[in-house]
């Protein structure tokens, strides 16, 4: 329990990433069709289903690294999977606000800042 702060980030990291994973797996016909009209005309317009399957493995392989993470902590203290996890939540963020920038979807990409500080918080502290 001697980084405590980073334990609650990786809890925040995979309760994110795991539901939305989650999500786009077991809807993922439904998350396609409200895509390909949210990225219609732009860069991503008849790419969606290659996008949208890349995203939701990045959000589980970022949900899993941060209970991994989670668990390596809590048993020896270590944070090189958490640090991974807090990683690749970035990466898949910086994904998530491309195309909803490309998309011109500014509130969007305005939470998904949000997301971005917490993860890159933890990458700092996971050192």
């Amino acid at each position: 329990m001697d980084n405590l702060a980073g334990l609650m980030i990786l809890l925040f990291l995979a309760i994110t990433f795991l539901q939305s994973g989650y999500d786009k797996f077991t809807d993922f016909q439904g998350n396609v069709s409200w895509l390909k009209e949210h990225f219609a005309g732009t860069f991503f317009d008849g790419k969606v289903e290659l996008a949208l399957k890349t995203v939701m493995v990045f959000e589980l392989i970022a949900g899993l690294l941060s209970i991994v993470g989670m668990i390596e902590m809590s048993i020896s203290g270590g944070t090189t999977f958490g640090k991974y996890g807090a990683v690749v939540s970035c990466v898949t963020l910086l994904m998530l606000l491309f195309g909803q920038r490309l998309a011109k979807d500014y509130d969007g990409a305005r939470t998904i800042a949000i997301y971005f500080i917490t993860a890159v918080l933890g990458v700092y502290l996971l050192q």
